[in-house]
C-alpha cells in the first residue's frame, strides 16, 4: 500500500509538468466511476486536476447530439441569410476575426423539434431564454478571442450546436491566465457553459494553427455554431 501511495504522489508530481498525465489519471478515475465519465475524459483536458475539478458540472460536451439529416436541416435555413454577408475581420468588441452572422426567430418543423431538445437539455426548466437564436459564422481562417458573454444581456448559461467542422474551445480563469481547459466540440455536437464557466472564465475558438487538443492536430474548416442564451435574472 505504501509503494502505492509513493507511486501515486510521483504520478501527482510528475503531471504537473505534464498536462498529457491529468488526461491519463482523469481516464482512471472515470473507468472507476463507470462509462458515463469515462465519455467525458474524450472531449474534457486541462492544465491540471485542479483546473479540471472547478468546471466540472459546469462544462458539458454532448457529443453527436443532432443527426447529420438534422445538420443538413439547419444550415439550410441559416445558409440563406449567411450567404448574403461578408466574413469581417473587425468586431465591435475585438472578440471575432473572419466571421459572419445572423438572428434568426422562426424555424422550420425539424430545426424547432432540435432546439427544443437543446433547451430541454441545457436550461433549467422556466428560465427565460433570449428570443432569436444567435448564428455566428466562422471563415476556416477565422476565430475567436478570450471573452465573457456580457452580463447584461445573457445569463448563467450558454448551449451551442457545432456545425461543419470540429473545433477546440479554450477556457481560460481570470484570475489565473496560466491554467486552461480544452474542450474538443466534434461536429453535430453541442457544447454547455453554465455558472463558474461562464461567468469566471473566458472562451475562445482557437486558431487553425494552434488547434490542438491532447497533443493531437483538430483541422478547422467552415464552422457554424447555432447559439442559444437564457436571460440574465
Amino acid at each position: 500500500m505504501t509503494l502505492l501511495i509513493r507511486v501515486s504522489k510521483q504520478l501527482q508530481r510528475q503531471s504537473f509538468k505534464n498536462p498529457l498525465l491529468y488526461r491519463l489519471l482523469s481516464e482512471s478515475s472515470a473507468l472507476r466511476k463507470g462509462p458515463e465519465s469515462k465519455e467525458e475524459c474524450t472531449w474534457l483536458y486541462g492544465s491540471s486536476q485542479e483546473i479540471l475539478s472547478l468546471v466540472r458540472g459546469h462544462v458539458e460536451v454532448r457529443q453527436n447530439f443532432i443527426s447529420e439529416e438534422e445538420e443538413n436541416a439547419l444550415f439550410k435555413e441559416v445558409e440563406t441569410a449567411l450567404r448574403k454577408k461578408r466574413y469581417e475581420f473587425d468586431h465591435w468588441d475585438d472578440a471575432i476575426h473572419g466571421y459572419r452572422e445572423t438572428e434568426r426567430l422562426q424555424w422550420g418543423v425539424t430545426c424547432e423539434s432540435v432546439l427544443r431538445r437543446v433547451r430541454a437539455v441545457a436550461f433549467p426548466e422556466g428560465s427565460p431564454l433570449l428570443g432569436p437564436i444567435h448564428v455566428l459564422d466562422l471563415d476556416k481562417e477565422g476565430y475567436i478571442k478570450p471573452h465573457i458573454d456580457s452580463v447584461k444581456f445573457c445569463g448563467s448559461t450558454i448551449a451551442g450546436l457545432s456545425l461543419l467542422s470540429e473545433s477546440v474551445m479554450r477556457l481560460v480563469p481570470e484570475n489565473k491566465s496560466t491554467d486552461w481547459v480544452d474542450l474538443l466540440l466534434s461536429r453535430r455536437s453541442l457544447y454547455i457553459l453554465r455558472d463558474e464557466a461562464r461567468f469566471k472564465f473566458t472562451h475562445e475558438i482557437l486558431k487553425e494553427e494552434e488547434s490542438f487538443f491532447s497533443g493531437q492536430k483538430v483541422p478547422r474548416h467552415r464552422r457554424i455554431s447555432v447559439i442559444c442564451r437564457n436571460l440574465p435574472v
